[in-house]
């Protein structure tokens, strides 16, 4: 039976990453025999000396089990890369971390998620397409994962908590520390209905490095990622890189020819990202298409009271352009899009070009109009 508590203290040597955590459990098969190891027997293992050294004087300052109750104490949970509760597409990935942890609940639906990240000064056009996309997916059942940051992080991680959704953020640091500090509530919220995650021990502050190293990880639990808005100098081109690396879709909201805040997503557009225009163009390309189904059929129940029918009572077969449903309406175009899509989802409204819905023939039979 494995001892976590000698994987959270093992963990705590900053040059002792995935490589050399397999190179000791390979050596040892026992992580109590490692920690506990000679000099000679690290060496053995495949350690180099700067590393040995470290992981020795670190057993003369702390012991496995005031390790684990230091990172309880903080209510935070762990799991290692052989538990049932590691993400199995995590593992894929070329460095996973030995050691994961989290505070807020995991859930098998979790393999179901989709990364959305962008560029921390966001346009309007930049708030408004991340929270409408994200609120389509968060109905659709997806999970959203993002990091925590300013920007679109933190408009993704509202807009799914608002839609009813859950969400996932991957900290650069330990889990006792929240950053930015604004965000303090937001990840409160996030732990509620979602999860707070990080491969860092507690009382590891953010640096320069951490912040890339950590995007491979919200790429590597993601079916895919999307990027909303993102100049070429944005973090999530990190994201980007470790996705295409790990052989994750890449999805990209256009912008702007003129805005520098655009210039990253129409790039990776030109070298074969997948435009977004709409949730669909995700699911599709995911195929999840059918789970959205499953997810959003029972919505058509009551449809007297539903703002879905209502909406649906404004479409005819003549086709009307998205911003026209909207002034007619007179709801937000976010609402409007969401609805839309949650329409075509059902097979009730077809998107015929340009953003332009007609109401479905068979549709009006059915309703009597």
């Amino acid at each position: 039976m494995v001892d976590i508590k000698y994987w959270a203290a093992l963990n705590l040597v900053p040059r002792l990453g995935p490589v050399r955590f397999r190179r000791l459990e390979a050596y040892f098969e026992d992580m109590e025999k490692a920690w506990k190891a000679s000099l000679s027997e690290f060496k053995a293992a495949g350690l180099d000396d700067r590393t040995a050294r470290d992981l020795i004087t670190l057993r003369g300052k702390i012991t496995p089990e005031s390790e684990l109750e230091r990172i309880q104490r903080a209510g935070i949970n762990l799991v290692y890369w052989h538990d049932d509760d590691y993400p199995v597409r995590l593992k894929e990935i070329a460095d996973p971390p030995p050691v994961r942890y989290f505070k807020g609940t995991l859930l098998p639906s979790d393999e179901r998620s989709l990364a959305v990240v962008g560029t921390r000064g966001p346009t309007s056009y930049g708030r408004e397409a991340a929270a409408g996309l994200t609120a389509e997916l968060a109905h659709n059942g997806i999970v959203i994962v993002s990091g925590l940051a300013r920007g679109i992080d933190g408009v993704a991680h509202r807009a799914a908590l608002e839609s009813g959704g859950r969400t996932i953020a991957v900290l650069a640091n330990g889990l006792d520390i929240i950053y930015p500090r604004e965000h303090a509530n937001l990840a409160q919220q996030i732990v509620g209905r979602g999860a707070i995650v990080s491969e860092y021990p507690p009382g590891v502050r953010p640096d320069s490095r951490s912040f890339p190293r950590r995007n491979r990880l919200i790429s590597g639990i993601s079916l895919g990622s999307l990027v909303v808005e993102a100049g070429e100098g944005s973090g999530a081109r990190w994201t980007v890189y470790h996705a295409l690396e790990q052989n994750r879709e890449v999805f990209c909201v256009p912008g702007s020819i003129y805005s520098p805040m655009s210039r990253l997503t129409n790039r990776l557009i030109q070298e074969g990202a997948k435009l977004v225009s709409n949730v669909t163009d995700i699911l599709e390309e995911l195929n999840l298409t059918a789970v959205a189904r499953q997810v959003q059929l029972p919505l058509l129940v009551d449809t007297d009271s539903d703002p879905e029918s209502a909406l649906l009572g404004l479409l005819n077969d003549d086709p009307q352009h998205i911003d026209d449903i909207r002034r007619i309406a007179d709801i937000p175009i976010t609402s409007v899009s969401s609805m839309l899509t949650m329409l075509e989802l059902k097979g009730l409204v077809r998107q015929v070009g340009c953003m332009h819905y007609v109401r479905l023939r068979e549709v009006s039979q059915v309703y009597g109009n």
